[in-house]
C-alpha cells in the first residue's frame, strides 16, 4: 500500500509539473505579445521584461522541479542510442525538406499576397517594441533564436515535457499532447503576425508546427539525443527568418 501511495504521489507531482510546463509558454507569449502591447512600435520595457522573465522561468523550471521537488540529480540531457546517426540524417533531411517547401511556397506563390499584406507592418512594430527593428539587430536576434533558443526549446519540449509525459502515458499520447502544447504558443505568434488570417493561415501553419513537434519527439525518442531534433529545428527556424527578412527588407531579384 505504501508503495502504491508513493507511486501515486509521484505521478500526481509529475502531472502537475507537466501541466504547468505545457501551459506556461502560451500564457507568457500572450502577456508579452498581446496583454502588454502598445500601438506605435516604440520600445516597450514592460514587454521586454515580460519576455526575459518568461524565458527564464520557462527554461529554469524543468531543472528546478527535478532538483527541488523530486530531489534527484538531473539526468543527462542526451543518452545517445545506436539510432543516433540515422536520426541525425533524418533530422537533417526533414529540416531541409521543410525549408525548401517553405521558401518555395513563399517566394513562388505567397510573396506579396493578401495573406501577408499586414505582416511586414506587424513585424516592424513588434521588433520596434523589443528595440530590434534594424537589420543588424534582426540578424543578432535571428542568430540567437535559431541556435541557442531552438536548443533550449528542444530541451524543454522534448527532453522535459515529452520525457515526463512518457512517465505517465504511452508513446502516442505523449507525442500528441506534447506537440499540441508546443503548437499552442505559436497560434498566438501567428495570430499576431497574420492579422485577419486566423483560419486561412495562422491555424494551418500552427498545425504544421505541431507536426514538426511530433517529428522531433519521434527523433528524440528513437535517438535518445537532442541533437537530431535540434539540427532539424534550427534549419527550419533559419528558413523562417529568411522569410522574415524579405518581409521587412524585400530581397530584390
Amino acid at each position: 500500500m505504501r508503495t502504491e501511495n508513493r507511486k501515486l504521489k509521484t505521478e500526481n507531482r509529475v502531472l502537475l509539473a507537466v501541466l504547468f510546463a505545457m501551459t506556461f509558454p502560451t500564457l507568457a507569449t500572450w502577456s508579452y505579445l498581446l496583454a502588454l502591447a502598445e500601438q506605435g512600435g516604440h520600445a516597450n520595457v514592460w514587454q521586454q521584461a515580460a519576455y526575459v522573465a518568461g524565458k527564464i522561468i520557462q527554461f529554469a523550471f524543468p531543472l528546478l522541479y527535478l532538483a527541488v521537488v523530486e530531489r534527484r540529480i538531473v539526468p543527462a540531457l542526451s543518452e545517445s542510442k545506436e539510432e543516433l546517426f540515422p536520426c541525425l540524417r533524418y533530422g537533417l533531411a526533414f529540416g531541409l525538406l521543410v525549408v525548401l517547401l517553405m521558401l518555395g511556397i513563399y517566394f513562388g506563390a505567397l510573396r506579396g499576397s493578401q495573406m501577408f499584406q499586414h505582416t511586414s507592418e506587424r513585424l516592424q512594430q513588434k521588433l520596434g517594441e523589443f528595440n530590434m527593428a534594424t537589420p543588424a539587430r534582426y540578424v543578432l536576434l535571428a542568430g540567437f533564436l535559431v541556435t541557442a533558443h531552438s536548443l533550449l526549446e528542444e530541451y524543454y519540449w522534448r527532453w522535459f515535457v515529452f520525457g515526463q509525459l512518457r512517465r505517465l502515458v504511452a508513446w502516442t499520447p505523449a507525442i500528441t499532447l506534447s506537440s499540441l502544447a508546443f503548437m499552442a504558443h505559436h497560434v498566438i505568434l501567428l495570430y499576431v503576425f497574420l492579422p485577419g488570417q486566423f483560419w486561412t493561415a495562422a491555424l494551418p501553419f500552427s498545425l504544421g508546427v505541431a507536426v514538426g513537434g511530433a517529428v522531433w519527439a519521434w527523433l528524440y525518442e528513437r535517438s535518445g539525443s537532442l541533437w537530431p531534433p535540434w539540427l532539424s529545428h534550427l534549419l527550419i527556424d533559419a528558413g523562417i527568418f529568411v522569410i522574415g527578412w524579405d518581409l521587412l527588407w524585400p530581397i530584390r531579384a
